[in-house]
């Protein structure tokens, strides 16, 4: 039994498809095959069922998952922690924090520890952020905090969500807006929205208002929709961090009244030591210098 064979049983299982795990895997479906029948052999019986259409686990193979995906992260994590020691720290976070954030944390960490490279991993949602954390694919994560992480965790702020409008619209020269002053507004809406209970924020909110938002243009990544916004093609919610990263001052933020906001944490599987404790303590350090002036808001309104 090797920890390769349990990392193809693992993409076949991942991919209910010996195909699509094999293009994942970027080995030919008959390499794929006859490692996963090797592991079997190793096991003493059948872990996947293969069907018409897709395979599924045994009860052998169900007995085995959990073990194997705990095998798979741990030597993931071991190869990490080698790396780390010889210079090398994996850093995975959202898009929004990756574009608003973490440059300037990156070049202050490239001034104070020249000889740790940085790599970092961008997620689109929260929930794949610590999904591929629970993997074992960084040493720590950045990102809105975690309902119920069960590892160390380090709050380092919040971030504020703001109504971003080109320089000539009617809002431009204020401050803050109600949204019920947007009902009647073109949206823009991006696939990185933050959620609540499964549900996006900004749906359950306009809901609770009695409105939808009429949405004009949806993109992928919440910087491409900040540019939207900024040329006029409609308004969008966006961090107001991300905001300036992705546009600068090209563009008017308008705070939400009452004002929206959700907390951010860097968050690990296993203590921070070493070079990503020293990476925890930069991000803190900038997140807090970073933060608008607001009042204590609670969280998005439901």
């Amino acid at each position: 039994m090797s920890l390769r064979q349990m990392e193809y049983f693992l993409a076949v299982v991942e991919e209910s498809s010996f195909t699509r795990a094999a293009d994942g895997l970027h080995v030919t479906q008959p390499a794929l095959s006859h490692q996963v029948k090797a592991l079997e052999r190793s096991v003493g019986g059948a872990l996947l069922e293969r069907m018409p259409r897709g395979v599924r686990l045994t009860p052998m193979g169900r007995a085995f998952l959990p073990h194997a995906q705990l095998a798979v992260r741990s030597a993931r994590q071991a190869e990490r922690a080698a790396r780390a020691a010889a210079g090398e720290l994996h850093i995975a976070t959202v898009h929004a924090l990756a574009v608003g954030l973490l440059p300037g944390v990156a070049a202050r960490w490239r001034s104070l520890h020249p000889g740790v490279s940085l790599v970092l991993r961008e997620y689109g949602a929260t929930e794949a952020l610590e999904e591929q954390l629970e993997r074992g694919v960084a040493d720590l994560a950045v990102g809105p905090e975690p309902a119920g992480w069960a590892g160390p965790l380090l709050r380092i702020g919040r971030e504020e969500l703001v109504i971003v409008v080109p320089f000539d619209d009617p809002l431009a020269g204020r401050a803050a807006v109600g949204l019920a002053e947007l009902a009647h507004r073109d949206w823009i809406r991006c696939a990185m929205e933050p959620l609540v209970d499964g549900v996006l924020a900004l749906d359950r909110a306009c809901g609770a208002l009695g409105f939808t938002p009429h949405t004009v243009l949806r993109t992928e990544h919440t910087s491409t929709a900040v540019r939207m916004a900024a040329a006029g093609v409609g308004v969008v919610m966006a961090p107001a961090h991300m905001v300036r990263g992705a546009v600068g001052e090209d563009c008017v933020l308008l705070s939400l009244d009452p004002p929206w906001h959700r907390p951010l944490a860097v968050f690990s599987r296993v203590p921070l030591t070493g070079a990503a404790a020293a990476f925890a303590e930069l991000v803190g350090a900038r997140a807090e210098r970073g933060q608008r002036a607001v009042p204590e808001p609670g969280p998005p309104p439901r």
